[in-house]
């Protein structure tokens, strides 16, 4: 290796150096190089030089393509929370204009206030009797009317598109309120009219303006995480009055609502004044002490808001512990008024919290890193006390990524090797998922039911795969047998921690055995029938010693250890090639079956063994019965000992080897026998 190797790396190295000239070199090795031979084995080390070079840049390429695209997918997952950053940076700045509008606008005078109120109710009241009109015409929204001053604020006819492929899905009718946003569907041959489709509050609404892509235009997005869509104007200038009302309905929903909290606050001390009641008053002054205690902290003032950020930085630890801090804050204190808004804020942030763990446990999300990659959000869901949630969404994933393994899984040309690949991914997978489910759910035993139900699902799944492998394409016996086995010790291992399936293994592999064992013991049959309308009543002759030697180690591993005294001289077996062949075959198939054997299975086996032995039995009985000539008829009651004494024999104490008990009906059918052997004229075997 050093020889070649050697001059190998030292024209790699002067290849590579910087002052390489090429003229000279090619020049110098003209001079120095002893005629042809010598110029072709220096070409071929630069041309082995020059592939190493190119194989070298080809898996370069390869592995800077492979990172490119785990590099995309993490930045598509990435683009969802950057709209929820969008959104939030928008709420914002909405506040913070909002605020200044509002500092703006202070030295207005009262009078100027109450006309401007009176003149906003007569708008809002015609606002509302048009929003009453046009809610008449669209079914399933009669109680959008029962929020107090609710007014439409603008409307129009949109054309909705699929958000990945870009192709229309269906025509729609917006409707713009002062809170919300209705989107409605037309209903098919009643012009004019629409059914109800979806209701989105705007404060938690955003719109995103869509880039002109043709023939693609006029379009914007709005954002309801972790969903958007996607809709279309009529033109660039309806696109622009959309957009423009769109964001000054959201900016006055804010001064609205800050308007309403702070008159709220204003109204309450002036209550307290008028009041007469001295033990009235004491009371609203403790409770306006305990507000005070209770709410004043910086820390809970910026709960919220820190909750979103933890949420948009996907810090979820962080905000479960923000909500447990608070939860054990306000355990033993009253449920106030400011409390109860308090409240009302961080339920909307534990809503939304709990959309983005169900999403993170999705099986649309990437399926890498096994189980242990949902631990994270299952953890947290518990702690939320979604703990049913988070089983079911676990479970659900899990199911997708067993599904996805074995569907992935390439099919061998060999069943067993194909089977063994299987086994390894899917029980490999099980035993996986059940670690990690009883790690994450040890405090909560009702799941452990709803693991049970969804192992038995996967081990169906798995067993449908595995029949059509094995058993649809007729394989042998033994080849099944094999299969079966492998599946049955991989199964087996799951009673490491405590799961035992192999029952249920069992009950969805019985029909298929069962057909596979009557299937081989018709074969048999047919065989053994073939062969008895054949059979001649003569001794063997193997010919060679090599051959008889051969069939005495196959009697050996059947386990007839006795074979030695048929065997006689010059290669000649004092037994017929039926009776042989026949013995073969019979040990054979139990065998196999008992490798596919368990309870359930019992009396197909035993039966199956009974008919096939009949068979034999019968042509032994029906041939002593006829066969006149003595010297014949004493070959046949040899055959008939070794068929009843020792192959009988042999086939009953294995089967009971391998059951574990022994088989009367085997033991009667041997005794049957032996008793058509002393008195062939007088007993049959049925």
């Amino acid at each position: 290796m050093t020889e070649t190797s050697a001059p190998a790396n030292r024209l790699k190295k002067q290849l590579e150096g910087s002052n390489f000239n090429a003229e000279q070199y090619v020049k110098v090795l003209s001079q120095q190089s002893d005629g042809d031979r010598d110029l072709q084995e220096h070409r071929q080390r630069i041309q082995s030089l020059a592939d190493e070079t190119a194989q070298s840049l080809k898996r370069n390429v390869y592995q800077n393509y492979r990172q490119f695209i785990e590099t995309a997918r993490e930045i598509s997952y990435l683009e969802g929370e950057m709209y929820q950053l969008s959104h939030i940076l928008t709420e914002q700045k909405g506040i913070m204009e909002s605020v200044a509008q509002t500092l703006l606008h202070t030295d207005r005078t009262e009078a100027a206030r109450e006309l401007q109120a009176a003149f906003h109710k007569e708008a809002e009241e015609g606002k509302v009797r048009t929003l009453t009109t046009l809610l008449e015409k669209v079914e399933g929204c009669k109680n959008l009317l029962e929020t107090p001053g609710r007014y439409l604020v603008y409307n129009g006819d949109l054309t909705e598109f699929d958000v990945d492929s870009m192709t229309p899905i269906q025509k729609v009718h917006a409707f713009l309120m002062n809170d919300c946003l209705l989107i409605a569907t037309a209903l098919p041959n009643r012009r004019g009219m629409y059914k109800y489709n979806a209701l989105h509050n705007l404060d938690d609404l955003a719109v995103v303006n869509v880039k002109e892509n043709p023939p693609m235009k006029d379009m914007f997005k709005t954002l309801m995480f972790p969903e958007s869509r996607i809709f279309q104007a009529e033109n660039a200038k309806i696109k622009k009055e959309w957009l423009e009302v769109l964001e000054e309905t959201k900016k006055n929903k804010v001064l609205n609502d800050k308007r309403k909290k702070e008159e709220a606050v204003m109204v309450t001390p002036v209550v307290a004044e008028v009041s007469t009641n001295p033990f009235l008053n004491e009371e609203k002054q403790d409770e306006k002490e305990e507000e005070e205690v209770d709410l004043s902290l910086e820390w809970i003032q910026e709960l919220p808001e820190d909750l979103d950020v933890c949420i948009a930085q996907r810090n979820f630890e962080g905000a479960v512990d923000l909500l447990d801090t608070l939860t054990n804050y306000l355990q033993d204190k009253p449920s106030t008024h400011a409390v109860q808004e308090l409240r009302a804020k961080i339920d909307m942030r534990v809503r939304q919290l709990t959309d983005v763990l169900v999403f993170e446990l999705s099986p649309d999300r990437s399926l890498r890193g096994g189980p242990k990659a949902t631990r994270r959000a299952v953890s947290q869901l518990i702690r939320l006390g979604q703990s049913t949630k988070a089983c079911e969404l676990f479970l659900k994933n899990r199911a997708v990524a067993v599904h996805t393994a074995i569907r992935q899984l390439r099919i061998e040309g060999a069943t067993l090797l194909y089977i063994h690949k299987l086994c390894n991914v899917f029980f490999t997978s099980l035993l996986e998922t059940a670690k990690e489910f009883e790690m994450d759910f040890a405090g909560n035993s009702g799941c452990y039911s709803a693991f049970i139900v969804w192992a038995r699902s996967s081990l169906n799944m798995f067993v449908d795969t595995f029949s059509k492998q094995v058993f649809d394409s007729k394989e042998s016996l033994a080849t099944a047998a094999e299969c079966v086995k492998v599946a049955k010790e991989h199964c087996k291992q799951l009673g490491e921690i405590g799961l035992d399936l192999t029952f249920i293994l069992h009950s969805f592999l019985v029909k298929d055995i069962k057909a596979a064992l009557q299937s081989n013991k018709d074969i048999i049959i047919e065989a053994t029938k073939h062969r008895n309308s054949e059979e001649m009543w003569r001794k063997m002759n193997l010919m060679t010693p090599e051959a008889l030697g051969k069939l005495k180690e196959e009697m050996r591993n059947c386990g007839v250890s006795s074979f030695d005294q048929y065997t006689g001289e010059d290669c000649w077996v004092n037994l017929s090639y039926t009776v042989v062949a026949f013995t073969k075959q019979i040990m054979a198939f139990l065998e196999e079956a008992l490798k596919l054997y368990f309870p359930e299975l019992h009396m197909v086996l035993l039966e199956s063994m009974m008919e096939i032995i009949l068979v034999a039995v019968q042509h032994v009985d029906y041939s002593l019965r006829c066969e006149q000539e003595s010297e014949k008829k004493n070959f046949i009651r040899q055959n008939a000992s070794f068929l009843y004494d020792t192959v009988l024999l042999v086939v009953e104490k294995r089967f009971e080897e391998g059951v574990g008990k022994p088989a009367k009906q085997l033991q009667d059918l041997r005794n049957a026998s032996r008793l058509v052997r002393i008195n062939p004229g007088t007993t049959s075997v049925v």
